[in-house]
């Protein structure tokens, strides 16, 4: 039954990173657009995914319930030590989701809107680049575990572990990661006029995201981080990164033709083949400390907790799945008819 509870996170954090970093990399295209084009994907963005951005984050509920209760000392360590910058990326989400809401909204239209819009943007940027820092800390060795408290500044231990260079490189990274999602995204929810924008785009930002990963890669290997170091040596790793490599031709290609669905196809699978790249490279030591490494097997609850678990995943993942399917066929055929 842990084959079923770990197969579930991993499930969990793939469509959280796909789904909902799509949602964040919209503000983000928009962010960096031109005036004419803030308002081009700002009415784009509404009515693609207006109707299912919040059920987009049902899959960080998910991963954050399977952590809290089959691996209660792996989740203690996060919420513990790293609990700056998980609040900073709760505010986020929820500045967000206020923003996006009242800017469609508000029944009173006056330059309160701008606020709106700007909120909505900058929360969008902020959000995915904590969250890639909180996941940079994790593997960045920067982190003390300890009980004795008294023996480090509260810089040393709640500040220095994600306010660092590697760790705010990951957060652009993946921010990138996310504004290169929703630019693909959106070339096959544009019409032949405006698809050209968003092809461009979805060019610049595959070229960001191939740019900052080797500057990870980079920042890593020179400043002798372990997971980066173990990240080159591991065999499967490395075939992961070929295989993502060999994908970026044929993706820069559909891109140019403004191919819906492959495009999107590949887009995923680049990102399926990163996470699990990373997953890989230190796995099960998924925190990596200055004074210690901790396996997330380690931490594993007691078995008949773990069963429970299993069990709850694969009835509520019967009934999750199809609905979510639903919704989002639902509102494609919305789309179609009204089109």
């Amino acid at each position: 039954m842990l084959n079923v509870v770990l197969f579930f996170l991993a499930t969990s954090l793939v469509l959280y990173v796909i789904l909902a970093g799509a949602d964040f990399g919209a503000g983000i295209v928009e962010l960096f657009s031109t005036k004419s084009n803030q308002a081009l994907t700002k009415k784009t963005i509404y009515r693609v995914m207006g109707p299912v951005w919040e059920a987009n984050h049902i899959w960080i509920i998910i991963l954050i319930v399977i952590l809290w209760v089959g691996f209660p000392d792996f989740y203690n360590v996060l919420v513990v030590y790293l609990h700056i910058p998980l609040t900073l990326v709760l505010l986020g989400i929820t500045m967000r989701g206020v923003a996006f809401v009242f800017r469609h909204y508000d029944a009173y239209k006056d330059k309160s809107q701008i606020l709106y819009d700007w909120l909505f943007r900058i929360s969008s940027l902020l959000t995915p680049i904590f969250l890639g820092m909180t996941a940079g800390s994790m593997l960045s060795g920067k982190l003390v575990i300890t009980d004795s408290y008294e023996q480090y500044t509260f810089y040393d231990l709640f500040i220095a572990p994600w306010l660092n260079g590697f760790s705010i490189l990951v957060g652009f990274f993946f921010a990138a990661l996310c504004a290169f999602l929703t630019s693909i995204l959106l070339i096959g929810e544009s019409d032949s006029t405006n698809r050209k924008i968003y092809v461009r785009k979805s060019k610049y930002a595959t070229l960001m995201v191939i740019g900052l990963g080797f500057l990870v890669l980079c920042y890593g290997f020179i400043n002798d981080i372990v997971f980066i170091t173990d990240f080159i040596k591991n065999p499967y790793t490395i075939v992961l990164i070929i295989l993502s490599a060999l994908l970026i031709l044929p993706l820069l290609q559909s891109i140019k033709q403004a191919t819906k669905v492959l495009s999107r196809t590949l887009a995923g699978l680049q990102v399926i083949l990163i996470l699990f790249a990373a997953m890989f490279a230190h796995f099960p030591y998924l925190i990596i400390a200055s004074n210690t490494e901790m396996s997330i097997l380690e931490t594993v609850a007691p078995e008949a907790v773990i069963k429970v678990l299993g069990i709850t995943l694969i009835m509520g993942g019967l009934v999750i799945l199809p609905g979510l399917f639903h919704l989002l066929k639902s509102f494609k055929m919305i789309k179609v008819l009204e089109s």
